[in-house]
């Protein structure tokens, strides 16, 4: 599966050109012309990799950044900044930031590929070698359902409901746990409201998978929220 890339940059021309000599190099691009239109998209979508510009109108690129790394889901999420400003001190104020690579501009479009392609493979890497226990779950991956599904919330009174397609019960516990899910609540924060454990609540959590027939706290929202599930 090709890896999913955001481009941010507010030059039409640029964005285009970049957008088009990434999608010809096998790569997924999702584009925003400034960096509030590439955080908004964000709140629904987790890419593999950022490239964006620095000078841009209103947020630029090193607060876009900062924005990123105060967020648990994308404290490791690689960032390439592509910029005209080229001096010595620009690229320590980018790495002091955070950002993995910095390319000024004109470039070489090979060789943002290839940083692209680099730093790619050394998440990959890593996330290898770190072995996660699969009983554990990714923070970051869960901080991003719990996003989705706050987004999920606003929309709540326009989400038609219908009966569920088959007979669920639920024992008390099973639904005040997936109550508290489907108001964007963490594991740890439903522990302490039920006053149980978080593996407890993870035991729960992948019940209520089970039983409705899903995979992710934001798709058993989702159902919950179109079958009347969630009180």
């Amino acid at each position: 599966m090709s890896a999913q890339l955001l481009l941010v940059d507010d030059e039409p021309g640029i964005r285009e050109a970049v957008k088009d000599y990434l999608q010809e190099s096998g790569f997924n691009v999702q584009v925003a012309s400034n960096a509030l239109e590439g955080w908004e998209w964000m709140q629904l979508n987790t890419p593999d990799l950022v490239i964006s510009d620095v000078m841009m109108p209103q947020v630029d690129g090193y607060q876009f950044l900062k924005q990123l790394r105060e967020d648990p889901r994308f404290q490791a999420l690689p960032v390439v900044f592509l910029t005209a400003k080229g001096m010595t001190g620009d690229r320590i104020q980018g790495y002091h930031a955070g950002v993995d690579a910095y390319l000024p501009k004109p470039f070489d479009p090979d060789e943002l590929v290839a940083i692209v392609e680099n730093l790619l493979a050394r998440r990959a890497a890593k996330s290898a070698s770190t072995g996660d226990d699969a009983e554990t779950p990714d923070l970051a991956e869960l901080a991003n359902q719990i996003a989705q599904i706050k987004a999920l919330l606003t929309q709540r009174n326009a989400i038609s409901q219908s009966p569920a397609p088959f007979k669920i019960d639920l024992t008390p516990r099973e639904q005040s746990v997936l109550n508290l899910v489907a108001e964007g609540l963490m594991n740890k924060e439903i522990a302490r409201r039920l006053e149980t454990s978080v593996r407890n609540v993870e035991k729960y959590v992948s019940r209520l998978f089970s039983k409705t027939g899903t995979s992710s706290r934001t798709e058993l929202v989702r159902f919950a929220l179109e079958h009347g599930l969630a009180k």
